[in-house]
């Protein structure tokens, strides 16, 4: 596929969404005018053609409203389905835009996902047709790789630059994490498998910060912060349970979490400008790793 054809089907599906309602004589007005169009309206055949390949694609219907005759975007009423619709299409554009920068790219410095160029075609394809996976899994707390692992997958989850897969470990019978940039070896196999029904892959990390899974209860978590630092947990957010109290100074922001190592790495690294107001267990854990960190300068 062109990459011009693949940017007229970002062009069609952002103008519409931005839109919510839109007629054909009113998307035929805003055509005219992208780059796309030399001035010409989009003939009604090849947008019915652009509309097919979207479905297909995206997963993306594009509804027609027989009574106004206004297009729309459905998107089924699932969340979860919406906004990994929604980093596919902030992604592609994203590449749409930087080809057309190759001639700055020494002036164009971007985050490296290490584990995407690798493993993650074989992983997907694994997910998608549900067949097990062998691999030799090396962890940053071992010497020696752990060779012959067999998951069944599950689910994949990005996190901080690195794709997860979570899945069955077949030989301890227990659902697991893996980095797929630590894996090696990685092969299909043939053999298939079931998710069974009792497996909820939206609720496993729900009340998580990252990939590290506890099997402890969530706990209502609250940290205080300065007017400047909310500015920045109001733009990304840590956790989509966040919920902030404003105060003339300073900013109050709960959340409802279980209390996992990366939660707490995450809140350190944002210093003095962050204060654990509860649980008294997250305080501990926040004060005992400051303190060992202060021993190292002793």
């Amino acid at each position: 596929m062109s990459r011009n054809l693949f940017s007229r089907y970002i062009w069609l599906i952002d103008t519409i969404r931005r839109h919510g309602n839109i007629t054909r004589e009113e998307l035929n007005s805003l055509w005219k005018r992208s780059e796309f169009s030399n001035g010409e309206p989009l003939p009604r055949r090849t947008f019915y053609n652009y509309r097919n390949a979207i479905e297909e694609l995206f997963k993306i219907n594009i509804e027609c409203n027989p009574t106004t005759f206004e297009y729309s975007i459905d998107d089924g009423g699932d969340s979860h389905n919406e906004s990994v619709t929604e980093w596919m299409l902030n992604s592609a554009a994203m590449s749409n835009v930087l080809t057309d920068a190759r001639e700055i790219s020494e002036r164009i410095f971007l985050e490296d996902v290490p584990s995407a160029r690798y493993h993650l075609a074989s992983v997907l394809g694994a997910l998608k047709s549900l067949k097990q996976i062998h691999f030799t899994y090396s962890p940053y707390t071992r010497t020696n790789p752990t060779r012959d692992v067999i998951i069944e997958p599950y689910f994949m989850k990005l996190f901080r630059q690195r794709w997860y897969v979570t899945g069955r470990n077949i030989r301890e019978d227990t659902i697991k994490t893996y980095a797929l940039d630590r894996m090696s070896d990685v092969l299909v196999d043939t053999a298939g498998y079931e998710i069974p029904d009792d497996f909820d892959a939206e609720n496993y990390f729900r009340d998580s910060f990252g990939i590290v899974f506890s099997h402890g209860e969530a706990k209502q978590i609250a940290i205080r912060t300065d007017a400047r630092q909310a500015k920045y947990f109001r733009a990304l957010p840590l956790h989509h349970s966040q919920q902030e109290m404003v105060h003339d100074t300073y900013s109050i922001f709960t959340f409802r979490l279980k209390l996992t190592p990366d939660f707490v790495q995450e809140l350190l690294s944002h210093g003095p400008r962050v204060t654990v107001i509860s649980p008294p267990e997250l305080r501990a854990m926040m004060i005992t790793s400051l303190e060992e960190s202060l021993a190292n300068y002793r």
